[in-house]
């Protein structure tokens, strides 16, 4: 790409309220943003969303702390019987809409196909999680607030 094209692109960024343009040409691409730190392009981030949660104040630990290990996942044996419902993705499971709020679902609630059970935030997007089949939660294997990996079981619906 010409750096004459980069330097008028650079000039309107300036001159507006935008804080990011990107322009695609072919194979190349080029995206300039205002406002954010120096970040490689393969990390850079859209600016965040509004959230419900607050972020977790950071935790003063020794330097030679080991960090604290995610919750390991149940054992097949350890859960009830029913459909298992994972989790589509990696994130941050959350049990209500917001902190001050009830949880969507509760143990030995029914449910319907469709209804929203949680919500996963991944790259600062609230996903929200939907029961697979109808029936009565019997099981709740995450906790609010803690990573969830792909295909990790959430729910055990019967």
């Amino acid at each position: 790409m010409d750096i004459r094209k980069v330097k008028k692109l650079i000039e309107l960024l300036e001159e507006s309220n935008l804080t990011e343009i990107e322009i695609v040409e072919g194979e190349e691409s080029v995206r300039l943003s205002r406002g954010s730190p120096a970040v490689p392009l393969s990390y850079a981030m859209p600016p965040p969303m509004p959230q419900h949660y607050a972020a977790p104040a950071p935790a003063a630990a020794p330097a030679a702390a080991a960090p604290p290990a995610a919750p390991a996942a149940p054992k097949v044996d350890d859960m009830p019987e029913g459909n298992i419902l994972r989790s589509p993705m990696v994130g941050t499971y959350y049990a209500s809409p917001s902190p001050d709020t009830d949880p969507f679902v509760t143990l030995g609630q029914k449910v319907s196909e469709g209804e929203t059970l949680c919500i996963i935030e991944a790259m600062k997007m609230f996903n929200q999680i939907e029961a697979e089949s109808s029936g009565t939660v019997v099981g709740i294997l995450a906790e609010t607030g803690q990573p969830v990996e792909f295909d990790q079981p959430l729910f055990v619906i019967r």
